[in-house]
């Protein structure tokens, strides 16, 4: 009987494997390619495009992550470094895969990673801390409003950056996404569930209303 354990052993390994919808990626060469930031800011004035890139690369190299080239996820209507044009946040981050801080896999690609909602477990900071949401149990207050003036597809919904991440005022607004995938009452319905696109903020002016904190998405590039 004993010579069948090692067997029975991998069998029921392969099954847990093949049951994980997020497995982690065995290749060594596997390491975190997104996060979203522990940094927040109180408004929407990011420092533009060049600032908010700026703080994901510096995030990342204070966890041992800054030999790659990491561009915040967020989408705007004038960008110096497209000779003025309109920039969407899904053009910025490359085309994958992505892990989170824990290596388990976020997304594929382009299309897997618009296609899905969001979850607590897998979009997590990058010292794998789980953003505080609507899940159960989570500290409060709530900061799972992650800016991304994008669209469910990651284009721009124009009029809705804070003037291109530069502006503080409190007649401008930005679009948002719920890190957790959760509206209030945990409610994973419609737009709620969005990881980038559930709805707009309250204003620029500051970022804490209806459940944020100024966070932003960070993807490696390469």
């Amino acid at each position: 009987m004993q010579r069948h354990i090692p067997f029975l052993t991998m069998f029921a390994v392969a099954i847990a494997v093949g049951c994980n919808d997020n497995p982690v990626d065995p290749s060594r060469g596997t390491t975190m390619s997104m996060f979203v930031s522990s940094a927040r800011s109180t408004t929407g004035n990011l420092g533009g495009l060049r600032g908010a890139d700026a703080t994901c690369q510096n995030l990342a190299g204070a966890v041992g992550m800054g030999n790659k080239i990491w561009r915040a996820y967020l989408s705007v209507e004038s960008d110096a470094d497209n000779n003025g044009r309109p920039t969407d946040a899904r053009s910025r981050i490359g085309q994958g895969p992505w892990y989170n801080a824990d290596l388990v896999l976020v997304a594929r690609d382009l299309t897997e990673l618009h296609a899905r909602a969001g979850d607590a477990d897998l979009f997590l900071d990058e010292r794998s801390q789980r953003i505080a949401g609507q899940w159960p149990n989570s500290p409060r207050p709530v900061e799972h409003d992650i800016l991304t003036g994008s669209t469910a597809q990651g284009t721009l919904m124009p009029g809705l950056t804070c003037r291109d991440w530069t502006s503080s005022a409190p007649d401008v607004a930005a679009q948002v996404g719920h890190s957790d995938g959760l509206g209030p009452n945990a409610d994973p319905s419609g737009a709620l569930s969005s990881w980038n696109s559930s709805h707009a903020n309250q204003n620029c002016a500051n970022t804490a209303p209806r459940g944020g904190a100024g966070r932003i998405y960070c993807f490696a590039t390469n």
